[in-house]
């Protein structure tokens, strides 16, 4: 029997095998390899709220989903450069990323031009939760709450200034929409993250700051430090003592400073309602959601579509606030 018959048959059913390959792998179930996830932070260390958030929720999803979630760090840019990353990144299920307030919508206008668009360039899969910055003043102000603040900035323009975790932060913005508000000037001082701003205000360096609520907490249980409302619509489940702007004379006021998980833009959407479904149940967990309200988050689990609407309405929103602020980064 000639020998390259049977050869000849068996090679192409070899070639048709190694060919078949990728195409059988492409069609394999989702996920079939780890999932990374992007952590964009600011400020400039690792271990911050977005770090927390992906890891505790990640750790619960990669069980759920049978695959390693395997986190990479990306700070610079007020979270920009990490999110550009995902944004970049192959629209497949296997890299998602957090995003914040300040990179979705506050960033747009305070940057001028990102190397992405927060509406076009990602795909929202859910909300983490939102909580509430704190108007915070030192002891030593003669203002006991918000009327009293403002009746003293007006009296004394420009003479004061208030602290923020940096430039863009959810914190300066909140600063700076109630000095538009109140119609009060002054100047803004920002720092290098909450660690290194809230000893300048507790040491009276500064004597005013708007600051995350569960950052200011010890300082408030301690009476270090006076909190004389939160920046949120409602008032805060951790200070409940604590009025909100709205209630203080500042009608409308609201802030929220929000976490959430989003993917590349064109990422399946079998696969973007998978991880809202799965995240939103993991949020739900007694465990997960004592570790996530001590941070003081309200949490949501919102679905795709109203995230969605939300980054468009707060790009708009805050885009007005930092343009009448006149702040600009580079």
């Amino acid at each position: 029997m000639d020998t390259n018959m049977i050869v000849r048959p068996m090679l192409g059913a070899i070639a048709l095998m190694v060919f078949a390959l990728p195409a059988a792998q492409a069609r394999a179930p989702w996920p079939n390899k780890p999932i990374r996830f992007i952590v964009p932070f600011v400020p400039f260390v690792p271990g911050g709220t977005a770090d927390i958030l992906g890891r505790v929720v990640g750790e619960k999803l990669g069980s759920v989903l049978g695959q390693p979630i395997l986190f990479e760090n990306k700070p610079g840019q007020g979270a920009s450069v990490g999110v550009a990353g995902l944004a970049r990144s192959p629209p497949d299920g296997y890299t998602i990323g957090g995003g914040t307030i300040g990179s979705h919508a506050i960033n747009v206008t305070l940057y001028g031009k990102l190397p992405y668009d927060p509406v076009k360039s990602l795909e929202p899969i859910t909300m983490y939760g939102s909580r509430p910055n704190v108007l915070l003043v030192h002891p030593g102000l003669p203002a006991s709450n918000v009327r009293e603040l403002i009746a003293l900035l007006k009296a004394n323009p420009d003479k004061y200034a208030y602290g923020s975790a940096g430039m863009g932060t959810s914190q300066h913005i909140s600063g700076e929409l109630f000095k538009t508000m109140a119609g009060v000037q002054m100047q803004h001082v920002p720092y290098r993250g909450s660690g290194q701003m809230i000893p300048e205000l507790l040491g009276g360096t500064i004597l005013i700051a708007v600051d995350n609520v569960a950052t200011a907490l010890p300082h408030l249980r301690s009476g270090k430090l006076r909190a004389l409302a939160v920046t949120t619509a409602q008032r805060s489940g951790v200070v409940p003592e604590v009025p909100t702007l709205a209630e203080s004379g500042l009608p409308g006021f609201e802030l929220s400073s929000w976490q959430a998980v989003f993917a590349p833009a064109g990422t399946p959407k079998a696969i973007v309602e998978r991880l809202h479904t799965e995240i939103a149940k993991i949020l739900k967990q007694p465990d997960v959601a004592k570790k996530l309200t001590d941070l003081g988050l309200n949490l949501s689990g919102m679905p795709p579509a109203e995230l969605a609407a939300l980054v468009k309405s707060d790009v708009l929103r805050l885009g007005k606030v930092v343009r009448d602020s006149g702040a600009k980064a580079k």
